[in-house]
């Protein structure tokens, strides 16, 4: 082995070791003092929502000015061990992934590598190589852009989902099949239609640009610079579960009937709601998180587009910035507020409505801290699905 390669491997070991040091320091709360009586209404509101939605487990978690203030599980994350649910714990966060999935993104604009104005089809388009454009009205118009604002014109989240479709399909062959046989309903850019599978396409976009996995890229180059390790794409199966990851629930719905690894970019992370505050904080850019993007980067990335609350994967509301997520066992939230304060809430069951239960929930938490109360907007988030 040369003097290089050692130096090298010295170099990559002492920044694993921060890396993971800075994890486990974030993992603990930071000390922020919440009184006694702030915490039994904290946990009231917590176990109200768990009783209205039969919610097995919950983990919630809340960070100011950069550092943990508040982490907490509630209930159970496996109901035939009663194993309790910790901070620690990893949670599917759903269409939680679509901030992650427009971080991303924006990282490759900022090297730029990559413009909101890039065709996607088409002559010229990014993907073009992979996927020829079929004859089909609109679908050469389509840019980096409208994928993100959910403005591509079509392939809406309802019963014709195309990511609920044709489940032996890999990712390549549905989008194949999506482009040949689900024609847009209207011009990319006019309208706004809430869309997994273009989500979908932005994580192949990404390994277009990179020549590398969707999942790897982001694990190497957004989270592990927020000093985040544990955050994966999630298995298909029970017995797939990663360590330390909870057991899903729905009363009428496989919970495990989705085929995470092929919704990967619009919905297949698991990750602990410490990482997850963690990120939020990132991208706001709070003292002592390092900054994942620019402020202009991330000023373009929160500004309203077709939809006057929702800018490129995240809701927006009175400088607050957000994203919910539901799948059949998963309900997921993130929101990272202009004052610094940031915060998460994972579920592993759902029912109908439960993305707005768990937004409610955590707003009546924060409002139970006195020093928090002026952090939330006065309008509740309206959930987007999955």
């Amino acid at each position: 082995m040369s003097g290089v390669s050692r130096r090298s491997m010295l170099k990559c070991s002492v920044a694993a070791g921060i890396a993971t040091a800075a994890s486990k320091a974030w993992a603990q709360p930071a000390g922020e003092e919440i009184r006694p009586g702030e915490r039994a209404a904290m946990a009231a509101a917590a176990n109200a929502f768990m009783r209205e939605y039969d919610v097995p487990g919950l983990s919630v978690a809340v960070a100011r000015n950069g550092k943990l203030a508040y982490a907490q599980g509630f209930g159970v994350a496996d109901k035939d061990t009663g194993e309790k649910v910790t901070p620690a714990h990893l949670f599917r966060i759903a269409s939680v992934s679509k901030p992650i999935t427009s971080v991303a993104t924006f990282s490759l604009l900022e090297q730029g590598r990559l413009k909101l104005a890039d065709k996607v089809f088409g002559p010229g388009g990014i993907l073009e190589p992979t996927f020829a454009a079929p004859g089909k009205r609109f679908i050469t118009e389509i840019t980096i852009g409208h994928l993100l604002a959910h403005a591509a014109g079509g392939w809406g989240n309802g019963p014709t989902d195309p990511m609920s479709s044709n489940p032996d399909m890999d990712q390549r062959q549905l989008i194949t099949w999506t482009l040949a046989n689900v024609p847009l309903t209207n011009r990319p850019g006019s309208t706004f239609i809430y869309s997994n599978f273009g989500y979908c396409l932005l994580g192949r976009v990404i390994e277009e640009i990179t020549g590398r996995a969707y999942a790897e890229y982001v694990r190497e180059s957004v989270l592990a610079r927020c000093g985040i390790t544990a955050m994966q794409i999630a298995g298909n199966t029970l017995a797939d579960r990663a360590d330390g990851e909870v057991v899903y629930y729905h009363r009428t719905r496989d919970p495990y009937g989705k085929n995470m690894r092929r919704i990967d970019s619009t919905g297949g992370w698991v990750a602990s709601v410490s990482d997850l505050a963690r990120f939020a904080s990132a991208v706001r850019s709070v003292s002592g998180i390092a900054e994942l993007l620019r402020p202009v980067t991330v000023a373009t990335m929160t500004t309203p587009t077709v939809h006057p609350r929702y800018a490129y994967g995240w809701g927006v509301s009175r400088g607050t910035w957000w994203h919910d997520g539901t799948l059949p066992g998963t309900t997921a939230i993130i929101a990272t507020a202009p004052n610094g304060l940031c915060w998460t809430a994972l579920a592993n069951s759902s029912r109908e409505n439960s993305y707005s239960g768990i937004d409610k929930m955590v707003r009546m938490m924060i409002r139970s801290v006195k020093r928090w109360s002026n952090a939330i907007d006065a309008q509740p988030f309206r959930g987007h699905g999955e």
